[in-house]
């Protein structure tokens, strides 16, 4: 029947019981398959993680600005690794870094949460943060209910 119109004998669902067979253009098939996987591609939701890495001496406007560089990725939806790269006789003081992260993550608790403690991986000590839940539509819920008309 297939060769008589000039189409293709497919298995759509081979796993099922009996096996479901089509006519059909094949070409066309497999470009609608494509596609469908691309739409699906395109909808899922990578997780990407950005690292920042900080000295344990860094300076306070260093300091200021890579926290402010945090906001921006946490504020783009991306988990953020903050590291404190030790190199030299730094390592024999790790409560340095210990005491840098707890402050970096203290500034960002309005934005961020800490998903993993501070944890030593070789030369470096690492937090993870991601992104916090916003405060904004509390806000905004306000907002409609003062619109209300006073008789209502």
């Amino acid at each position: 029947m297939a060769r008589d119109q000039g189409l293709d004998l497919v298995e759509v669902s081979p796993n099922a019981t009996p096996p479901v067979c089509r006519l059909l253009d094949y070409g066309r098939f497999r470009y609608s398959q494509t596609k469908r996987e691309r739409e699906a591609r395109k909808t899922q939701k990578t997780n990407v993680v950005r690292e920042v890495r900080f000295r344990p001496r860094i300076a306070e406007h260093d300091r200021a600005s890579k926290v402010r560089r945090i906001q921006e990725l946490l504020g783009d939806g991306n988990k953020v690794k903050v590291s404190v790269l030790f190199r030299g006789r730094e390592i024999s003081h790790p409560e340095l870094g210990v005491t840098l992260l707890r402050g970096v993550a203290e500034q960002l608790k309005d934005e961020a949460k800490l998903e993993a403690p501070p944890a030593m991986e070789g030369r470096r000590l690492n937090i993870v943060l991601v992104p916090g839940a916003a405060p904004a539509p509390k806000a905004a819920k306000a907002v409609v209910a003062e619109e209300r008309p006073v008789g209502q």
